[in-house]
Order: structure tokens, then C-alpha cells, then sequence
């Protein structure tokens, strides 16, 4: 059992209607009996799961902020411990008083992410529910979001423990043969890791190939506009907003920072960013933007690379197509809103230089060729492939290297049976590919890998 009891703001600091200050553990309850006075004869304590409405006084007495207090008795609260959540006026200054008052009389500031570490120790949320619950709080889009509540709900633990069963029960069976080497079952033992192994290596292939998939929803896709100056690129990451976020002039050099948005491209995050022109340029600061655009282009995963379709290609176009060729790449022929006798530029020269890349003819100022685009977009990061809403999608990175790793020590028990080695060698494969599992749901998960998974959590969840 945890004994201390640890405190912290849990709304965002700021002005707001309504703070948080969220306290949980043994103490939770006589912490908030020294510091709250109620508006009327109630005693908080029987009023379990009731928001009671006073004062938090200081050590002299002094009313600090009018308040609803809300005691709730473990074990049934997210922490299975008992919790205390103030809800104070949502400003810094009253908030952060409040703390002060509750750390004073005996808890201590929660680490970020303890809560809900707090509540995987005590068995309210496996390993897999506890990293959602910061997925959920960081969803930009409604597929992200479901994506994540899927997860809360256990839908992926059901999951990674069945595939445990099935490698337990092969386990078993290859054990059996070395408790009891006199029943002659190392042949049977070998004929069933090979079979049954083989099928839930097929499970383990079908769940990482849609790994990718899982982390573009999860995390969203870096995408960067590029292109020559003046070339409409402010103009698209506008047409892309369904909003005039970028400014757009006909001077060359206007945008000389990064500007950059999340957009909703069929349920993906794509952090789009809008880039200062490459060109050479005598500006200092404008000089500066250029590299900076450089920098994002190679740390993007996607690249949409504009051309004028008035202008026509020139030296700079082509270098800047010679950049990005190694880069997962969409071309896009503005412009195309004007007079056709004005149109300069041939699209089978532009397909000359990006091969097999896309070539798409757009209007960014006219919203022509928008929704083409955004199909592009989705095909082009996921594959084309839609999943349902009940497929089961890994979108944690460090779930699909625990996946992989697992399936790996699978792949080495079924050689290993095929070239009829001892047994008791299958079953040390068989044994890491159990444990390498259970690290998703944290049966097997080590004290450091937890104080990394929740370090990355806020303070107060």
C-alpha cells in the first residue's frame, strides 16, 4: 500500500471559470479537514461523491477562496486511494495558494503522471489504459481520440493477453515434456510450437503492419509546404485551414518564419507547416528563414512542393525538387484559376524530375483541387487502407518494438522446433516472447520503464 499522500493543480495554469486541485491517499481526507470550512453544518466525509460548498482557509483561519469540495472514498476512484478534488476559482494565484495549504498540512507535489501511476500500481489500469489516458488529453482529431478511448476501454489488452495465452498454453506444453521427459512428448511438443506457433506469428505480422497506421493518428504526420517565393504557399496552408491564417501578398519574402497549424485530414493530424521561400537572398532575416525551411524539410515525413503554374519551372524549382528526393513527396501545380493562354509550365517536364511522385493541378486561392489533395494526402500515409472502428490499432511506438521483439523470440522457438532442438531451449524463447508481451500491459514491466512511460504524463494526471 502507498502510504504518503500527494497533491497537485490539475487543470492547465491560467485564467479559466473553474481550477482543480486534485489530492489523493491516506491523508487525502484529514488534509482537506484542516483547510476547508463548509457553508453549513455538513461533514464532507458523509457526503461521499458530493461537491460541498465553503471556504479553504489558511493556518489563521483566513478565508483563502470560495469553493466545492467533492471527497470521494477509495477504492472505487480512479487512484483506488482516497481523493480530495477542490474546485477553486481558475486563476494562478488562487490555485497555487490552495496547493500551498494542502502541501503545508501534509502531502507532497505528485510527480508528473503519479495518478495515474498510482492507479496502475493499485490495479484500477493496466500499463496499456494508463499511456492512453495521456493519448486521449493530446488527441487533436476524432479518429485520435477514438483511437485512444478504444485502448482506456481495454480493447488492446484484451488483445496482447490472448496472444499471451496462446503462447503460455505452447509453453506448457513444451514444459510438460521437460517435467516428464518419460512420456515421450518432445515430438508432439515440437509439432504443435510449429502449427499453432505459426498462426499467432500471423496475428503478431497483421498487428505490426498496421502499427503505422495506429501512430500517424496517434501522433500526426509532419508536413511541410515548400516551394519557390510567391508561389502561393500561404495561399494553400489558408486553403487547407478553411482559414486565413497565413498572410498573403504579392512581395516576394513575406513569410520569413515558420508558421505552423494542425489540420484534420480524415481523422490524421497533419502538422503543417508553411516555410519562408528558398531563394537566395541578401536579407539577414529573411536568410534566416531559408535555413530554418531547410532544417524542417529534412525532419518532415511529408513534403508538398508547390510550383507556379504562370511562371513556369526555373533553376530554383529544380533545385528545390532535387532536394527533396528522397523525401515522401506531393507535387502541386498552382495558379491554375487563371487565363489557359497564361499557363507556362508543362506537367510532363515537372514529371520528368520527380518520377513517380504525384502531380496535381490546384487553384490554392479557388480551393480548386483541395479535396483531391487531401485524398492524396490520406492514401499516401496510410497506405489507402481504412480501418473499422473495431480493429484493434497499436499506435504507441514503444508497443510496436515490444511486438516486434516478442515476435522475434516466436520466429527463434518455431526454427527452433523445426531443427528439433532441445526442448528446454524452445522453451526459453517461448518464455521472452511471454515476458515481452506482458510489458505492454506491464505484467512484466520493470520500474524504470515505468518512471519513463510516466514522466512523459502532466503533473495533476
Amino acid at each position: 500500500m502507498i502510504e504518503d499522500t500527494i497533491a497537485a493543480i490539475s487543470t492547465p495554469l491560467g485564467e479559466g471559470g473553474i481550477g482543480i486541485v486534485r489530492v489523493s491517499g491516506t491523508g487525502a481526507a484529514d488534509i482537506a479537514g484542516k483547510i476547508f470550512r463548509a457553508g453549513s453544518k455538513i461533514n464532507f466525509l458523509n457526503e461521499n461523491r458530493k461537491l460541498i460548498y465553503g471556504h479553504i482557509v489558511d493556518e489563521k483561519g483566513v478565508d483563502l477562496d470560495e469553493v466545492l469540495l467533492c471527497y470521494m472514498k477509495g477504492p472505487h476512484t480512479y487512484t483506488r486511494e482516497d481523493i480530495v478534488e477542490i474546485h477553486c476559482h481558475g486563476g494562478i494565484v488562487p490555485m497555487r495558494r490552495v496547493l500551498e495549504q494542502v502541501l503545508a498540512r501534509g502531502a507532497r507535489l505528485a510527480q508528473p503522471g503519479e495518478f495515474s501511476k498510482r492507479a496502475f500500481l493499485n490495479g484500477r489500469l493496466d500499463l496499456a489504459q494508463a499511456e492512453s489516458v495521456i493519448d486521449i488529453i493530446r488527441s487533436k482529431t476524432d479518429r485520435s481520440l477514438s483511437l485512444a478511448v478504444s485502448q482506456l476501454k481495454g480493447n488492446l489488452s484484451k488483445k496482447i493477453t490472448e496472444l499471451q495465452n496462446k503462447i503460455l498454453g505452447l509453453l506448457a506444453r513444451v514444459e510438460a515434456n521437460i517435467d516428464f521427459p518419460e512420456e515421450d512428448l518432445e515430438e508432439n511438443a515440437g509439432e504443435a510450437i510449429i502449427r499453432e506457433g505459426e498462426k499467432v506469428l500471423k496475428e503478431f505480422e497483421e498487428m505490426i503492419s498496421r502499427a503505422d497506421t495506429g501512430r500517424v493518428y496517434r501522433e500526426g504526420i509532419s508536413t511541410v509546404i515548400i516551394g519557390n517565393t510567391n508561389v502561393g504557399k500561404s495561399s494553400l496552408l489558408n486553403a487547407l485551414l478553411r482559414e486565413n491564417r497565413a498572410i498573403v501578398t504579392d512581395i516576394p519574402g513575406t513569410t520569413r518564419d515558420l508558421i505552423e497549424e494542425v489540420i484534420n485530414i480524415r481523422g490524421i493530424p497533419l502538422r503543417i507547416i508553411d516555410t519562408a521561400g528558398l531563394r537566395e537572398t541578401s536579407d539577414f532575416v529573411e536568410k534566416i528563414g531559408v535555413e530554418k525551411t531547410r532544417e524542417t524539410i529534412n525532419r518532415a515525413d511529408l513534403v508538398l512542393v508547390v510550383l507556379d503554374a504562370v511562371r513556369g519551372l526555373d533553376d530554383e524549382d529544380r533545385a528545390i525538387l532535387e532536394l527533396i528526393k528522397e523525401k515522401k513527396a506531393l507535387i502541386l501545380i498552382n495558379k491554375v484559376d487563371v487565363d489557359e493562354a497564361k499557363i507556362r509550365i508543362k506537367e510532363s517536364d515537372v514529371r520528368r524530375l520527380v518520377r513517380e511522385r504525384p502531380v496535381l493541378w490546384i487553384s490554392a486561392l479557388k480551393g480548386t483541387g483541395i479535396d483531391r489533395l487531401e485524398k492524396e494526402i490520406f492514401e499516401m500515409v496510410t497506405g489507402g487502407r481504412v480501418t473499422g472502428s473495431d480493429t484493434v490499432l497499436v499506435a504507441n511506438i514503444r508497443h510496436k518494438e515490444v511486438l516486434e521483439r516478442s515476435a522475434r523470440h516466436l520466429q527463434e522457438a518455431i526454427t527452433g522446433a523445426r531443427q528439433a532442438l532441445p526442448v528446454d531451449i524452445v522453451a526459453i524463447d517461448l518464455r521472452e516472447a511471454w515476458e515481452a508481451l506482458g510489458e505492454i500491459t506491464g505484467s512484466t514491466a520493470t520500474e524504470d520503464l515505468l518512471d519513463r512511460i510516466f514522466e512523459d504524463f502532466c503533473i495533476g494526471k
